[in-house]
């Protein structure tokens, strides 16, 4: 079992960011096979890239999380701690979908402090009762973690509100942000002290530990890794104000599966991706993934249920009946308004009173019949925001109350205390209406609670006096900026800064016909009893167990410094193309077919200037030169461009327009394809390309002689996307039956004619040598875009033909590590020029333009 040590993850980042002290290594040590105790401590590489799978081991889901689903009090007489399960916990609940023989690990913090000299000891006593290993991160360091970076910056920011003032959130703090990796740090400490690679899932909940998932693949180059973000993910435009915005993108980048309520947010993440890192995605059979650097990210969209069977239990409580009836005799002959929010300024606490403000003063008849009970869960945190939301709330009820209240009648309650799980059931189970009035949330379960409970169980049909035949009734009023909001399509939806609305809304509400609440109430206990958190939980699960399955068939490999670590993950047989091994077999080989593409291979795809360097004109003619060599450039570009740029090149041969054009040598003559005489179908492309240049803001559109191309690199990039692929659409559709195909590549859309390819360039290429008497011994192809995998194709082809007297030696190389028919793969266009140079020092004669040139004789592994 590879070494469980964190020590070496102080490297991660730079500077001081995680220069905090050791945290203590007291846990005992896990048992992950039957009578014997995993060596923890032993030391092995970190690279995590053993293919050896760990056998008889118990799978287990390791579930991460800020806060542990404990409630922790200390013992008066005793002055030990006790502890208790949270019954109110989504972790908790999530871990019953499991079955008995899974084993659920939790990781995380407490909510109490524990003095240095109890953590060993609690330590001990937690993962014996309840399988929870705490992090114990330092009170200064959970302080700015917490309550800094987390409830100051990203709470905020991702509910969509920027610091534009000091009295409107606080500025960016580079100290919190390195307590936030430094208790990220904390937690894979904790993680990396239980964990089975090779069997364990591990499960990240939520936005306190963005960047966690950077430290574990680190280490564990194949772990099982699943993230689901609770809260909202704001657009691109909100999100790239965060100066750490690529750090944490790459943090979530290094899961396996990535979680999100609603496709709203999932969309918002998406175009991150690609506006910051350059990174598309696609969908494959209803599954969307990302591909980043060979790993295939997938994002589920799924928005978390309740756990039923505890809210029916719940309801059977004496407790609960008896409060019930309590409540009935309180609001005897009124209809009952249900608000339960969390303290915070983007729960709209204030304008539901607003609303509820307005109904009374458009509809005086309800003066005196209607009741909002507001309950008021504990403000998570405790910033100047807080209190003044608090304060805005009391002001607004008390006024209410003031002007519409009598001695006998509050139109508002307010209940600001830690209320049970038996009373808040017992006023779902009553209230005529639930009204959620969030500006912004991640999803709240709270309309669910509230179906759920207005469904009622036989107990609290009893305590209400009502038969379980009696119909079932319900009303929601949510906002529409919430999580919950798509998934409850008989709820009436509002905007909740729109107080008229809002007003109104209540007032259809309570006043729907019976028949109709009915209606509404089915359908949405059929969603609510079906996607319950069983299901959620079980359906994450399953898919990470898909995302994880090809992590044993590839090679993987780190790479970065700090937070942009990531892992690249290839086929084991697509390699590295390594300069020693490539000139080794050129030395010893005498008939040499070289293929070039020209852009991203010999200049750089976002290079302003698109002429070769003076140093690659000296090297391609270095190799045209030698007798032994048949050198080809194999470029989409116009022929006029590629003869003026590689004019002092005389022995090059050029393939211009992806093979429309082919010229031997400087001295022949153009060659026309045949199969693209007919090119009318240029006069219906053009005005179809020009409507979407007009409508595109840059783009562009070039035109070639034997083809179009249009141009989306410097257009918006999630626009500049949907623009080529409404094109492709529209021009496959005009050009049905016209001699001419569409292509698609990287930030183009092409048309060139039928029978035209980069490939049968390369097949044309090889055919003359093998029938001039001269078939090659050597093959070598180097390109970066799609259309150059038809040359590595044809290559691959050709070269297996029996007539050939020996087989050559084949080097198909594709420029950046991606997936590719290619066999290896060199990073970018300045490996493409060492490769080049390593050949140049190899030919004949030593070109004198070129430094001397000294070979890295890196392994071909």
């Amino acid at each position: 079992m590879a070494s469980r040590s964190c020590a070496n993850f102080l490297h991660l980042a730079s500077g001081n960011l995680l220069d905090i002290p050791q945290t203590p290594r007291g846990l005992p040590r896990v048992m992950t096979v039957p009578g014997i105790i995993s060596d923890m401590d032993s030391c092995s590489s970190n690279d995590g890239d053993s293919d050896v799978a760990s056998s008889g081991c118990r799978e287990r889901k390791i579930i991460v999380a800020n806060m542990l689903p404990l409630h922790a009090k200390r013992d008066r007489e005793t002055s030990k701690w006790r502890f208790s399960w949270d019954e109110d916990s989504l972790l908790l609940h999530l871990k019953d979908e499991f079955s008995p023989e899974m084993e659920v690990v939790y990781v995380g913090s407490l909510k109490v402090d524990i003095d240095v000299n109890e953590q060993e000891e609690v330590a001990q006593k937690l993962l014996e009762d309840f399988n929870c290993v705490p992090t114990f991160v330092p009170h200064d360091l959970q302080k700015k973690f917490y309550l800094g970076f987390c409830k100051q910056h990203l709470w905020p920011l991702f509910h969509y509100m920027l610091p534009m003032c000091p009295d409107h959130g606080d500025r960016f703090d580079r100290i919190l942000w390195q307590a936030y990796v430094s208790a990220n740090k904390i937690f894979a400490d904790k993680v990396m002290e239980v964990i089975n690679p090779d069997d364990d899932y591990v499960w990240i909940h939520d936005y306190h530990l963005m960047v966690l998932p950077t430290f574990l693949r680190k280490h564990l180059n194949r772990i099982k890794l699943g993230f689901f973000l609770h809260s909202p993910y704001p657009s691109s435009e909100i999100y790239r104000t965060l100066p750490v915005r690529d750090e944490i993108l790459r943090g979530l980048l290094n899961c396996d599966l990535i979680g999100f309520h609603t496709f709203d947010y999932a969309r918002h993440f998406l175009s991150c991706c690609s506006r910051m890192l350059g990174l598309d995605y696609e969908s494959k059979r209803g599954h969307i993934g990302l591909d980043y650097f060979g790993r295939t990210v997938f994002i589920k969209i799924l928005p978390v249920g309740v756990h039923m069977g505890r809210l029916e239990s719940v309801l059977n409580l004496s407790s609960t009946a008896a409060r019930v009836k309590e409540i009935q005799k309180q609001f005897e002959g009124k209809k009952l308004i249900l608000g339960i929010d969390d303290m915070d300024i983007f729960k709209g606490i204030s304008l539901k009173l607003l609303a509820v403000e307005q109904l009374l003063q458009q509809h005086p008849d309800l003066q005196g019949k209607i009741v909002l009970v507001q309950i008021v869960n504990p403000a998570r945190g405790f910033g100047k925001d807080v209190q003044e939301a608090k304060k805005e709330t009391y002001m607004t009820a008390k006024k209410i109350n003031e002007v519409y209240g009598s001695p006998n009648y509050q139109p508002v309650i307010l209940i600001d205390r830690p209320v049970p799980r038996y009373e808040k059931s017992a006023y779902y189970a009553l209230a005529e209406c639930c009204i959620v009035n969030a500006v912004r949330d991640g999803m709240n379960l709270v309309p669910y609670k509230y179906i759920a409970c207005r469904q009622g169980t036989p107990g609290m049909d009893e305590a209400l006096g009502v038969k379980p035949e009696y119909p079932r009734t319900s009303m929601l009023v949510v906002s529409e900026l919430i999580g919950c909001s798509p998934s409850l399509s008989g709820a009436i939806r509002v905007n909740p800064w729109d107080i008229d609305a809002v007003a109104e809304a209540l007032n259809t509400a309570i006043t729907k016909p019976e028949s109709e609440k009915q209606l509404r109430h089915e359908k949405h206990y059929r969603y609510v009893s079906t996607h319950d958190v069983a299901y959620w939980a079980r359906s994450f699960v399953m898919d990470l167990d898909r995302a994880c399955q090809d992590h044993y068939s590839k090679r993987c490999w780190g790479i970065g410094l700090g937070l942009s670590f990531r892992v690249v993950s290839l086929s084991p047989s697509f390699r590295r193309l390594a300069i020693d091994h490539i000139c080794s077999a050129y030395r010893r080989t005498n008939r040499r077919a070289i293929f070039l593409d020209y852009d991203g291979t010999l200049v750089p795809e976002a290079s302003i200037i698109k002429t070769p360097s003076p140093e690659v004109i000296c090297i391609i003619k270095t190799l045209c030169d030698d007798p032994k060599n048949t050198v080809f450039i194999v470029s989409g570009r116009g022929r006029a461009s590629l003869s003026d740029w590689l004019a002092p090149c005389e022995k090059l041969g050029i393939a211009a327009e992806h093979g429309y054009f082919i010229r031997w040598s400087k001295d022949s003559e153009w060659e026309t394809s045949p199969v693209g005489a007919d090119l009318e179908w240029k006069k219906i492309v053009e005005p179809v390309m020009s409507l979407y240049r007009e409508a595109t803001d840059g783009s562009s559109i070039e035109t070639k002689e034997g083809g179009l191309v249009w141009h989306h690199l410097d257009a918006d990039p999630d626009f500049g996307s949907c623009q080529a692929k409404e094109l492709l659409d529209h021009l496959e559709s005009v050009l049905a039956n016209e001699p001419a195909v569409v292509h698609r590549g990287q930030h183009i859309v092409e048309v060139k004619p039928q029978g035209v390819s980069k490939g049968l360039v390369a097949e044309k290429v090889l055919s003359r040598m093998v029938n001039g008497g001269k078939p090659p011994d050597f093959v070598m192809c180097v390109g970066d875009d799609k259309s150059d995998e038809d040359m590595f194709q044809s290559i691959l082809t050709s070269v297996s033909n029996p007539s050939l007297p020996v087989a050559p030696e084949i080097f198909a190389c594709t420029v950046g590590r991606k997936p590719s028919k290619a066999r290896y793969y060199l990073d970018d266009t300045a490996d493409v020029l060492k490769l080049l140079k390593g050949l140049a020092t190899a030919t004949i004669s030593k070109p004198r333009c070129l430094p001397e040139i000294k070979v890295s004789f890196e392994s071909n592994a």
